[in-house]
């Protein structure tokens, strides 16, 4: 009886483990089909971007015959493509640092200061997310306009000033740090901006990179506000450049993948280095 118990015990542990590794095997094939699929279509545009009159109706080749880097040097020298390099790099930092600052002294107020109708403001402005930049894009330009703001660097930067998923995501995130440090904080003699600067802001680093991330991106990728505010060809930003590159009649498409290559890369090199901040940041803020 004992060595048939102990047979059938081992049988039970061949067979978990015969389950575990076909399991993990399935998980592997499944990630891989994933990857690839996801990084075919990134492979294809640089491809494409070196292939001398590339067209979108031809057979996909990601090994080009006769691989050339014409349509990089046609981007920056036809167009002011630097320059729409440029723009983008500006609004977006400066949406960044506006964004972090905007939303972290906001989402402080809203989770550390009492006050009448806090939870009935910060409703209101939650609410705020609902409402598309579509339904914007007529009362903004107006009120743009009327300030002299239209195809200027403010204008296309004032409607991301504030995000109300940056105040949520933040103070979720303070909402996690102890009273009791801001309680030992004010009996060492420290104020709101003390309390604010050295002990909370510390502490949700995780999220402020977070946010930081989503701002850049989101500011990187904009494409309706700043084709509808901004005019001339030296003020666009790298989105609405892109867009100009596909002609009426004809387009280069090497040109246009070249382009589509040189915006992708700034975004990829950001999540690479700040994905294990995106994790923290979402997994400490308590958002599901």
């Amino acid at each position: 009886m004992a060595d048939l118990a102990v047979a059938t015990r081992r049988a039970a542990q061949r067979a978990a483990t015969t389950k575990t590794r076909l399991g993990m095997i399935t998980l592997f094939v499944v990630v891989a089909l994933g990857a690839i699929a996801m990084i075919f279509p990134f492979a294809w545009t640089v491809a494409t971007s070196i292939t001398p009159g590339a067209s979108l109706t031809l057979t996909p080749s990601l090994i080009p015959d006769d691989p050339s880097l014409e349509a990089y040097q046609r981007l920056f020298t036809e167009r002011p493509f630097l320059r729409n390099i440029g723009n983008s790099v500006v609004l977006a930092l400066a949406t960044t640092i506006l964004q972090l600052f905007t939303s972290a002294t906001a989402a402080y107020a809203f989770s550390r200061l009492a006050f009448r109708g806090r939870t009935v403001v910060f409703a209101i402005y939650l609410s705020t997310m609902m409402i598309p930049l579509q339904v914007l894009i007529v009362p903004l330009f107006a009120q743009l306009r009327e300030f002299g703001l239209v195809n200027t660097y403010l204008g296309a930067l004032l409607p991301s000033f504030a995000s109300a998923f940056g105040i949520f995501l933040l103070r979720e995130a303070i909402n996690q740090v102890p009273r009791e440090l801001d309680e030992a904080a004010t009996i060492d003699g420290a104020g709101h901006f003390r309390i604010f600067w050295t002990v909370v802001l510390p502490n949700i680093r995780p999220a402020l990179a977070t946010l930081a991330v989503f701002a850049f991106m989101g500011s990187w990728n904009s494409f309706l506000w700043p084709l509808v505010v901004l005019r001339a060809p030296e003020m666009q930003t790298l989105p609405v450049a892109l867009a100009s590159l596909q002609g009426q009649y004809t387009t280069s498409w090497d040109v246009v993948m070249a382009g589509s290559v040189i915006s992708i890369l700034p975004m990829l090199a950001i999540y690479l280095f700040a994905q294990r901040y995106i994790v923290q940041g979402v997994a400490s803020s308590g958002i599901k």
